[in-house]
């Protein structure tokens, strides 16, 4: 938190900032994503995304970087569709034929 005239601000980190910058220009890697994460944030793609898809949910993300933020949790929810449609469409299956 940061005080501007008296009131507290929340504020990302520098780490946070660097994260939402990534994923800005993530897409034009050389390397493997993953490589890249683990050099440069030091940490597993797990911990990252884990990290990631809790900075998205703060309003200061969002101030900081709203197109990156909006991209992000679109993705996130589509990748939850898609488990859950899956889920759904296999529930109704057997592994085999009941005729």
């Amino acid at each position: 938190m940061a005080l501007c005239g008296g009131q507290s601000v929340a504020v990302i980190s520098e780490r946070q900032r660097a994260m939402l910058d990534f994923e800005r220009s993530a897409w034009n890697l050389e390397d493997p994503k993953d490589l890249a994460i683990r050099a440069r944030f030091h940490c597993s793609s797990d911990e990252y995304y884990a990290e990631l898809n809790d900075l998205i949910e703060q309003p200061e993300a969002m101030e900081h970087d709203p197109l990156v933020v909006r991209r992000l949790q679109r993705h996130r929810l589509r990748r939850l569709r898609e488990r859950l449609d899956g889920k759904v469409a296999g529930a109704g299956q057997h592994g085999g034929t009941n005729q």
